[in-house]
């Protein structure tokens, strides 16, 4: 593989909230860029701004140095990578496989060694930073795989992220992502609490963020979700629905590894409520308003006052 983008041919598979900004910065780099996505329509901006369009994962893979993918759920990395018309059954030697979702740590290792087995190398990337995270190109991406290949990708990874860390043997970059959901798991529960508090106590909500969010109660989730829920602006940067795919994730490996996770486990009933309320597709700050149901209280009316 080349550095250079005009020789580094790269394939892109996966144009949901996030993949599209994200394969935008790798095309605005001046890289030649194939694209895969479920739904072709989705992929016409980027395929008016000189992007390649191919059928398939494996169509991708033809015409690729390097294969980057962010899809929804494991099965869809397992089919876009290993499927009978997935990536590696197009890819030739030399190939590197990046494969950006949150995804399970187990897959990674399977695909890393299905990879290796064609004198392909495969990393798993996931992403934090939302919606915002894949616009600016200021994702945190925590790296799996051999250290070599990080190293090589390293230029095309900074075009997505500031911060790239390499954790460690396949698998590892999806173990450091599944600490990061757990964290914002429950971050995600008190920062709703807190607001319902604030609400019901008669404070004003803009007022009392003023005070909170700069003190040893900040976070990135207060300061970045809680004015999109006063708003009452519950679009997804991250769906509710792949949060529960990744808290379920983050639970089973923890059931394996024989470790209590009350505070992790408690958050994702309430999200698995949030989603038969209707809202799964919403972004994850809408868990204001299951918890606000708790309580009688009507959360988008509060918001639009």
């Amino acid at each position: 593989m080349n550095g250079s983008s005009s020789q580094t041919r790269i394939g892109w598979i996966g144009l949901g909230v996030m993949g599209t900004s994200m394969c935008g910065h790798i095309l605005d780099a001046g890289y030649s860029v194939t694209v895969h996505t479920r739904t072709r329509a989705t992929a016409e901006p980027l395929i008016n701004r000189g992007a390649i369009w191919a059928d398939t994962p494996t169509e991708v893979a033809h015409s690729a140095d390097v294969i980057f993918a962010i899809v929804g759920f494991p099965a869809d990395v397992r089919e876009v990578f290993l499927g009978a018309h997935g990536a590696l059954a197009g890819a030739a030697s030399g190939t590197v496989l990046i494969d950006m979702t949150t995804s399970e740590p187990q897959l990674a290792v399977e695909i890393a060694d299905a990879a290796a087995a064609k004198g392909l190398t495969a990393l798993d990337a996931p992403v934090s930073g939302g919606d915002a995270g894949a616009r600016n190109a200021t994702l945190s991406i925590m790296v799996g795989g051999d250290p070599a290949t990080v190293e090589r990708v390293r230029p095309l990874l900074g075009l997505l992220g500031k911060t790239i860390v390499h954790q460690g043997t396949a698998g590892a970059g999806q173990h450091a992502k599944l600490v990061n959901q757990i964290l914002i798991a429950s971050t995600m529960v008190g920062v709703c609490e807190a607001l319902l508090y604030a609400h019901r106590a008669g404070l004003d909500l803009d007022t009392v963020l003023e005070s909170v969010a700069s003190g040893a109660a900040g976070s990135w989730s207060l300061s970045n979700y809680s004015p999109r829920m006063l708003a009452g602006d519950f679009e997804p940067g991250f769906a509710v629905d792949h949060f529960i795919k990744d808290m379920g994730i983050a639970l089973s490996e923890a059931r394996r590894m024989r470790l209590s996770v009350p505070g992790l486990a408690l958050a994702e009933q309430l999200y698995v409520a949030l989603s038969a309320q209707g809202y799964g597709r919403k972004g994850t700050q809408a868990l204001v308003l299951a918890l606000a149901r708790l309580s009688d209280i009507d959360w988008e009316v509060t918001a639009s006052a």
